[in-house]
């Protein structure tokens, strides 16, 4: 480890010296790269300096205990290497993690996609509950969001969305809330005071740039339509809706939000090439299960991994067996408690497979 960790502190530093280098700053595709590569090594760095300060603080104080000390100050250096020793410990642990093969798409943005599942209306109105629990999440950690479409029912429930969610680490944090969200509550309209079990699935997908995914576009069949619904002066008037067939993989994309043809053909296009993206990743990550899978769930778009108890209050997550009593807080944007367990699980998890 401690070689491997020589070798990114040498890198760190050839990369500080060229992103300060005029030539490289000159040309801007490759100084961005070098920033973001930076950046990525800047905490595996700075917890190995901190290593190696606690290593010389152990060995100044062993050498400082076989001098010829008085009581008083043989306590404080005894103290002290204690604590090097407690420090030096802990950042061995802390870089284990830093150094576990990381997701290639945590940095990206994301397009998460909620469908009301079970339930008919109850699952429309916890869909939007969800996106106003995800888009509040977003706001804490000031991420920015961005519907791109949305097809609501008369109760203000929402029968699909996608939106987007920009801001640096966005996957990270969200890649752990695809799957099958559980609600159980009295209804509104439920005038026995019964509770109800609706479902709602929810897709987060990594956004996927041209380089990402280089789509043939001999394999989509683009159609123009006039669009439906409530939308104002320019919907049932103009072909400004737009539908895109990928016929290889049997994807469809349609978006009529936008009242321009081109924006909405934009628009249809970051959801398809996220999902066919999405989709060679899942392929991917089937062929390499055992060595890539953690504990912490299957990635399965049917898996149930949570429920909203609104009677108790709490929210469950089944795949870590864990149980918050804070449901309003929750949905109300306050996941980093679940988020930070999600993600030390699956550390534990890689950790575990690489003993």
């Amino acid at each position: 480890m401690f070689e491997k960790l020589k070798e990114i502190e040498d890198r760190f530093n050839s990369v500080g010296e060229d992103i300060n280098n005029p030539d490289v700053i000159a040309d801007q595709s490759r100084w961005q790269k070098l920033m973001k590569e930076h950046a990525s090594l800047t905490p595996i760095v700075e917890k190995y300096r901190e290593y190696k300060k606690a290593e010389e603080t152990i060995a100044e104080s062993k050498e400082m205990l076989n001098e010829n000390l008085d009581d008083e100050m043989r306590v404080l250096v005894r103290e002290e290497l204690k604590e090097a020793q407690d420090d030096m410990e802990n950042c061995a642990e802390e870089l284990k993690i830093l150094l576990l093969p990381k997701d290639p798409n945590d940095d990206k943005n994301v397009i998460v996609e909620i469908r009301g599942g079970a339930g008919g209306d109850e699952a429309a109105l916890f869909a939007a509950d969800l996106h106003r629990m995800y888009s509040r999440f977003a706001e804490r950690n000031r991420w920015k969001t961005e519907v791109l479409s949305v097809n609501e029912n008369d109760l203000g429930g929402i029968k699909e969305i996608s939106f987007m969610i920009t801001g640096q680490g966005a996957y990270s944090r969200l890649k752990y809330e695809s799957g099958v969200h559980r609600v159980q509550r009295v209804p509104a309209t439920e005038s026995q005071g019964r509770i109800h079990t609706s479902t709602v699935t929810v897709a987060v997908l990594p956004e996927a740039e041209e380089v990402d995914v280089v789509i043939n576009m001999n394999d989509v069949r683009v159609d123009v339509f006039r669009s439906g619904g409530n939308g104002g002066q320019s919907v049932n008037t103009t072909d400004s809706a737009v539908r895109l067939t990928h016929v290889p993989s049997g994807i469809v994309v349609s978006m009529q939000d936008e009242k321009s043809q081109l924006k909405n053909k934009e628009k249809a296009f970051k959801i398809l090439r996220a999902r066919l993206y999405d989709m060679e990743q899942e392929r991917l990550e089937k062929e390499q299960r055992d060595a890539r899978k953690s504990q912490v769930g299957t990635g399965d778009r049917s898996e149930k991994i949570r429920t909203y108890n609104f009677p108790q209050s709490r929210v469950t997550d089944h795949r870590i067996n864990k149980t918050i009593h804070r449901l309003e807080a929750f949905l109300d944007g306050d996941l980093e408690e679940m988020t930070e367990t999600l993600i030390t699980t699956d550390q534990a998890e890689k950790l575990k497979m690489q003993a």
